[in-house]
């Protein structure tokens, strides 16, 4: 599973920690345990979500496979209240169980195939405590969101320190298919430096993410399609998978 540079990069990740804010889809997350749970965040990218769950009292472990989400996320974590592992989510082992497995950020959108979807999806399966929940967002290919990552609609400005100044703006170059390829390109307006990283995403229907899942071993799921929990709906925005082993 190749890293994209935004995520490997530590210069790019750093960026991309001040671009991405606490929303309703961290408040979603948030109000999955009221108790404390063992939680694995899988793909953590920077680790904002893991430590806000560990600030409630769940024990949390992040995993990522990039370098530079890792360093930036432990570099935040001054109370060492995360554990923090860097690893592939295909094959990873850790030898414990857990009651709730996350992948947020539309983390589930990377794979790009059913073979290395399935990897994932059971590997979570076989880290999962009995009763326990994977839950994990895509976003709904009906939607066509991406129709709106344009320079324009999607530029934003931040001051970061020790960068300045600096915008973000993402913009597709093509999509197929299920697949979307765009271009995230940071600016450091003081000195005019572009930071460019290209992605691909799939965009699998609902029903396409039911097949992976019955075919990991998950026989019950809820649907959910935005993040205030509403039912899920051919023409919701998200597809919010809720799978219990």
């Amino acid at each position: 599973m190749p890293v994209d540079d935004a995520f490997a990069r530590h210069d790019m990740a750093v960026l991309y920690d001040n671009f991405n804010r606490h929303g309703p889809d961290n408040d979603f997350y948030l109000r999955l345990e009221a108790e404390p749970r063992r939680i694995l965040d899988l793909g953590c990218g920077t680790g904002s979500l893991a430590l806000e769950l560990a600030e409630r009292g769940h024990h949390v472990t992040g995993l990522d496979p990039a370098p530079g989400m890792l360093a930036v996320a432990r570099a935040k974590d001054r109370g060492h209240r995360v554990e923090w592992v860097a690893a592939d989510a295909r094959n990873f082992s850790l030898e414990r169980h857990f009651d709730l497995i996350i992948m947020t950020g539309h983390v589930f959108q990377v794979f790009l195939d059913d073979q290395e979807t399935l990897a994932v999806l059971e590997n979570a399966h076989r880290h999962l405590a009995e009763g326990g929940r994977l839950v994990f967002e895509s976003r709904n290919p009906a939607a066509r969101e991406w129709e709106n990552w344009t320079e324009t609609k999607t530029r934003e400005r931040c001051a970061i320190p020790g960068a300045g100044p600096v915008e973000v703006e993402y913009h597709v170059t093509s999509a197929w298919d299920d697949f979307v390829r765009f271009d995230t390109v940071f600016t450091l307006l003081e000195t005019g430096e572009r930071r460019v990283s290209e992605s691909t995403l799939r965009f699998p229907n609902q029903g396409a993410i039911a097949r992976l899942l019955s075919a990991a071993g998950f026989s019950s799921v809820d649907w959910i399609g935005d993040w205030a929990g509403s039912p899920f709906l051919p023409e919701s925005p998200e597809i919010i998978a809720l799978a219990r082993r």
